[in-house]
């Protein structure tokens, strides 16, 4: 059953003096934590900690692009079977990558900058990932999203990756006021604890899949309810 919300939360983006603090951050990053631990990693997550390669986790997160986890992995491990470094990505042609990673979201496309990647990767840095975000962002197919996930979770390096779900449940928190990812992004940089940089995607993402959903979330399940200034929100579960 469909609960209404108070509807003035809903304006509360346009007011000034509605702002989480840092200091109730550190107890949501702490509630959701325990939360998410109950929860599948993300498939990128997971080939991070499996493979310790940030190459693969460059090119899991390429396949991830509006595909469904169970899709991303299953295409990346068909795909790394047969090639797992650029060198050996090379040897292959374009429609051998596009079989194997295929049913992925535009996954011709996908394995056209897959292909790409691999020969600038050994033709410019020795077979290497790069690892600062500017380097990795004129890469093919590698957007701001990828390239931060890339440097927070393939290096371990203080980076912010910002999808629809971080944008919007930051926002709904009320502890950023942006209309864009990439807003969200620079604004988090300056006031999110460089602490939690590398883990915010991966807390917030499944939190966002499970229960902080973009339509209706379920706020009597949410365990950082007492926090949330719920912005936006029209009616929760």
């Amino acid at each position: 059953m469909f609960v209404t919300t108070r509807v003035y939360r809903a304006d509360m983006q346009n007011d000034p003096t509605i702002e989480l603090s840092n200091d109730r951050m550190d107890l949501i990053m702490a509630r959701l934590k325990t939360f998410v631990a109950t929860l599948k990693t993300p498939v990128v997550g997971v080939i991070a900690e499996q493979t310790k390669d940030p190459f693969l986790v460059l090119i899991s997160c390429i396949l991830s692009l509006r595909t469904r986890d169970e899709t991303t992995a299953a295409a990346s491990e068909r795909l790394f079977r047969i090639a797992d470094s650029p060198a050996k990505l090379l040897e292959l042609k374009e429609s051998q990558i596009s079989n194997a990673i295929y049913p992925v979201s535009f996954y011709r496309n996908k394995a056209k900058s897959i292909f790409a990647i691999a020969g600038i990767l050994e033709e410019k840095y020795a077979g290497k990932t790069p690892d600062d975000l500017e380097t990795l962002l004129s890469l093919p197919g590698v957007g701001r999203k990828t390239a931060n996930l890339v440097v927070s979770v393939g290096f371990g390096k203080p980076a912010i990756c910002v999808d629809i779900h971080v944008h919007r449940i930051s926002n709904r928190m009320a502890y950023i006021k942006t209309t864009k990812p990439d807003e969200s992004e620079l604004v988090l940089r300056k006031k999110l604890p460089e602490r939690y940089w590398i883990n915010y995607n991966d807390i917030l993402v499944p939190f966002g899949q499970h229960l902080c959903t973009p339509i209706s979330p379920f706020c009597s399940r949410c365990p950082i309810t007492e926090y949330c200034e719920r912005v936006g929100v029209v009616k929760h579960r």
